[in-house]
């Protein structure tokens, strides 16, 4: 597995400014919370002991290289010394944590797989392992209690479907996503969740409330390929999923959160620091024998972001992107005709004339009408999705291929120039737009 790019034995990264490696003893069951300086990266490796992150665990005397700004938390069962080489915005030791309350939900839900996987009928219920749902307000923990849970259970062997609807954040691609992966080995702790074999589809927002109808759409498309995949693969049945969810848990969010629950057939509903939000899911499913919902602690070292650091996650996903964590991706400017690209906005439209309505009722926009757009400067450091589809009419119920960034808007001469992750022609000529938008700085 990679971590980082660290290679192993590798030197300080410039001797002549590097600092004085600092080393840290955690008692068993404690957790060392870091937060990388915002300008430079941070080394860390462990010396004695064992210990993990996010649920995956440190290899001995190798040094990991962690980029600035990224928050993490290094936590021990039994005890271990960590050595850091760098500067931190934070560093502290945390005694009390969430991790036995996590690691017991853990082993129920490895109990389940073995169960299921000890049954013959894809068809039966027997024969589903866990559909695990994390839900909780913003800034709850619900992507770290995630990425634990996806850890664990690639640890024993299992490869769980990790499913991302969280459009604000982002885990598996860029935000604007909802999206669902195998993970076949624990994830790594700096590069995060792998991208060999993702289902991504293109939403276009970060907020649901730009088009809630087009949002369900997408969440019940991308329920249904899981399912189809599910009935035709026993070990992934039984594995089940683990789904996280957006931080808007009031209103229509709630609405969308029960939305997501049935749309997925969720078995297991893990609620992160929120009473209320227990007290409510608890009171809807009571009736309903098959579907558990479980109150867990939030980890007392999430850290709460304001909107603007949002934005700004949201701008590093971007270069991520396309230059990779440690910039060591080397993407492509390519330059296109207006007349090769088809591009097509979802929403938006009269649904129906005023003439076909009746008295007295406006025409409303249609929430999952495909429109053309026209190129034009409006284009510019707008990312577009590339579709799958082979006609416009196919457009939301294809998942994308990936993403590519406007850099130029030629109207003389009717070119667009864009950033793609490779050279060559791009695998579909739809594209589709959103409000997504990035500039590099």
């Amino acid at each position: 597995m990679a971590y980082g790019g660290a290679a192993i034995g590798a030197p300080p990264m410039n001797p002549s400014s590097a600092s004085v490696p600092k080393q840290v003893k955690l008692d068993k069951e404690s957790e060392l919370r870091i937060e990388a300086a915002n300008d430079s990266p941070l080394r860390l490796r462990l010396v004695t002991g064992s210990a993990e992150i996010f649920g995956t665990e440190l290899p001995p005397e190798i040094w990991l290289s962690f980029p600035p700004r990224l928050k993490f938390a290094v936590f021990t069962w039994y005890g271990a010394t960590i050595e850091m080489d760098g500067s931190t915005e934070t560093d502290y030791i945390a005694d009390e944590t969430p991790m036995v309350s996590y690691v017991n939900v853990h082993a129920v839900l490895e109990g389940r797989r073995n169960r299921a996987k000890a049954s013959s009928s894809t068809d039966s219920d027997a024969s589903q392992g866990p559909r695990v749902i994390v839900v909780g307000p913003t800034d709850s923990g619900k992507s770290t209690l995630s990425r634990m849970l996806l850890s664990w259970a690639a640890k024993q062997g299992w490869k769980p479907t990790f499913v991302d609807l969280d459009i604000g954040q982002g885990s598996i691609t860029i935000p604007g996503c909802i999206a669902a992966t195998p993970i076949e080995m624990p994830i790594d702790p700096v590069e995060g969740i792998p991208l060999e074999m993702p289902l991504v589809y293109f939403y276009g927002h970060t907020t649901p409330s730009n088009n809630i109808d087009l949002y369900k759409v997408l969440v019940k498309e991308l329920a249904q390929i899981l399912e189809r995949q599910f009935a035709g693969n026993i070990e992934a049945r039984a594995a089940g999923m683990v789904i996280n969810t957006m931080g808007w848990i009031e209103g229509v969010g709630y609405e969308l959160l029960l939305h997501a629950i049935e749309t997925f057939k969720a078995n297991v509903v893990l609620v992160l620091g929120q009473e209320k939000l227990y007290s409510m899911l608890r009171e809807v499913h009571r009736s309903n024998p098959n579907v558990d919902v479980v109150k867990l602690q939030k980890s007392g070292g999430v850290v709460s972001r304001n909107a603007k650091f949002r934005q700004r996650a949201r701008s590093y996903r971007m270069r991520e992107y396309f230059y990779g964590i440690t910039n060591d991706l080397s993407p492509h400017a390519n330059i296109a005709n207006f007349s090769d690209l088809f591009i097509y906005r979802v929403g938006g439209g009269p649904q129906a004339p005023r003439s076909a309505l009746p008295i007295g009722a406006d025409p409303v926009a249609s929430p999952v009408r495909i429109t053309p757009v026209n190129i034009d400067k409006d284009l510019l450091h707008v990312v577009l999705a590339v579709s799958y589809a082979k006609t416009s009419e196919e457009i939301i119920s294809s998942n994308v291929a990936g993403f590519i960034h406007v850099t130029d808007v030629d109207i003389q001469r009717r070119k667009i120039t864009y950033l793609a992750p490779s050279a060559g022609n791009l695998p579909s000529k739809f594209l589709i737009m959103g409000t997504l938008a990035w500039q590099e700085t």
